[in-house]
């Protein structure tokens, strides 16, 4: 997951009381969220077709992300000359010419650049320099989108560039021209999960913002099984990279035509007509008006009108804070820092299980198959569960099970049938953990902070996520053995981290520093 955000929250009282209507000639100035909960409506079939075709972006951005998974494999291989001591039981044991690539060279990027034995840690490279792509993009295309490009503008522009991008890729005609195109598809890459969350939430009232936001990982996890057929069909690894870049092209042609700019957008820029011409007709189209005399504000100008309520989260009022005023904090510091160590243990054994499949000596379609179909109910309940365990204690329980699941896998390294499906199993339970833990520490890290830190906060643990992403290829090239003993000490680590972080459901999430510190007594 490459570029995940959490949602944009509003304003959560209500400018208007219950079925208050403005009297002819009055002008009421209302906040985006007050008026869709007051008269456009939160979430109605305008917000359900925009959420939809917007978060079509996440099944694009698995597509480039995930794809290494089938084009940088190792394929089978045989000797040429059977019964001749020169074709060893390894190929770096064999010598050159005694054995061949089943299905021939051009099947993946390991075969046709002989990136084996002692070259092995170039697959690891190309894809750590891929997801080093992304940790830049996000923050590039994270400020385009909020300055002049916006959240469709931006959202246009990466899958223009994902999409030349992975073109060019299948016409790469070295190892290091293919190592340069893949980072930069990262960068383009970091933007698309980024613009698009941004963009299919906005528009989403406040009361239904959190369910939409972590409905959008529904759409990578769809992505990774499509491509998981697509890379069935087209074993090439230059047409695979063609089959899977088209989409992001088709994307801008017939898609994004039909997508809005966020009305937030326009708003903060100074286009408050072009917000209003949006939320008319969100009224409309789900079957609501907007009576006469009502105009939009920005939160601050409109904040003397407005009751807040300290349980959401929303960067409202005149207050700000930085990273700096994190780590002067003894209580947001000690957060902070358990935080970018569990987002940085999930992001290794999440994208590092989905890599290690190509270690398995399984199924390789079959099995990332079934790792992101896993991903579906793991999402569905964290949800469920999200409101009774709590936050700390579903944290500590999908990490640990993760964890357990790795060190399972850790007992089937031995050849046999057996083994091999206890492999599997071990991994895609490792994988339903982790995602699941992947789609909680959004609204957990959210929670733990407040909302003139928020942001920041969140920006620093995502982006220790990043480089354990990095690092996770790295892993995996040192063989199935290491790699389970790693995601599961990774796991396990960040679990047991979890328990001392303090648990935040039905707690009032606070605006300011001073306002949390007090609340805590200077207790950490």
């Amino acid at each position: 997951m490459a570029g995940k955000t959490m949602p944009e929250p509003g304003i959560a009282s209500p400018l208007l009381p219950d079925h208050a209507v403005p009297e002819p000639g009055d002008v009421t100035k209302l906040g985006i969220d007050a008026m869709l909960q007051k008269f456009s409506g939160e979430f109605g079939i305008w917000q359900l077709r925009h959420f939809v075709l917007t978060s079509l972006a996440w099944a694009l951005e698995a597509f480039h992300t995930m794809v290494m998974i089938f084009a940088d494999r190792e394929p089978g291989w045989r000797c040429t000359q059977l019964g001749s001591s020169s074709c060893g039981p390894t190929i770096c044991g064999s010598e050159p010419g005694s054995w061949e690539w089943i299905g021939g060279k051009g099947l993946s990027t390991v075969s046709e650049w002989g990136l084996v034995c002692s070259e092995r840690y170039k697959v690891g490279l190309v894809q750590s320099g891929f997801f080093a792509g992304c940790l830049i993009g996000a923050g590039i295309f994270g400020h385009l989108s909020d300055s002049f490009l916006g959240r469709k503008g931006t959202l246009t522009t990466v899958c223009i560039l994902n999409g030349i991008m992975g073109l060019l890729t299948a016409a790469s005609p070295t190892y290091w021209v293919y190592l340069i195109l893949r980072f930069l598809t990262g960068v383009s890459t970091g933007g698309v999960g980024l613009s698009a969350f941004v963009l299919a939430t906005e528009p989403v009232g406040p009361g239904k913002r959190g369910v939409a936001g972590m409905s959008t990982f529904y759409f990578f996890s769809a992505g990774i099984a499509i491509l998981s057929g697509i890379a069935y069909m087209f074993p090439s690894w230059r047409m695979l990279y063609i089959i899977t870049s088209i989409p992001s092209l088709l994307f801008v042609l017939s898609i994004i035509p039909n997508i809005h700019e966020s009305p937030r957008w326009y708003l903060v820029r100074g286009r408050p007509s072009d917000a209003m011409k949006i939320m008319r007709e969100i009224a409309d189209r789900n079957r609501n008006h907007l009576p006469p005399g009502i105009s939009l504000s920005l939160d601050d100008s409109s904040s003397s009108n407005v009751d807040r309520n300290e349980t959401e989260i929303c960067p409202s009022g005149s207050a700000s804070g930085n990273l700096i005023d994190v780590i002067r904090s003894p209580i947001t510091r000690f957060r902070l820092f358990l935080m970018v160590i569990i987002n940085f243990s999930c992001a290794v054994v999440y994208y590092g299980l989905n890599l290690n499949v190509v270690n398995l000596q399984t199924n390789i379609y079959l099995n990332v198959f079934l790792n992101s179909v896993v991903e579906m109910p793991a999402y569905t309940i964290t949800a469920l569960l999200l409101a009774t365990v709590g936050r700390r204690y579903l944290t500590m329980m999908t990490m640990c099970f993760s964890g357990l699941s790795c060190f399972a896998g850790c007992l089937a390294l031995s050849k046999g049938y057996y083994y091999m499906v206890a492999r599997m199993i071990s991994g895609v339970m490792g994988i339903f953990g982790v995602a699941a833990t992947f789609n909680l520490l959004f609204i957990y890290t959210a929670e733990l902070f407040p909302t003139v830190v928020r942001n920041a906060a969140l920006g620093c643990a995502t982006q220790a996520g990043q480089v354990g992403a990095i690092l996770a290829p790295l892993v995996v090239v040192s063989g199935s053995g290491v790699a389970f003993v790693a995601f599961g000490t990774c796991a396990t680590v960040g679990g047991l981290l979890a328990y001392y972080l303090p648990e935040t459901l039905n707690q009032p999430l606070y605006d300011t520093m001073a306002g949390i510190e007090s609340s805590v007594g200077g207790k950490v």
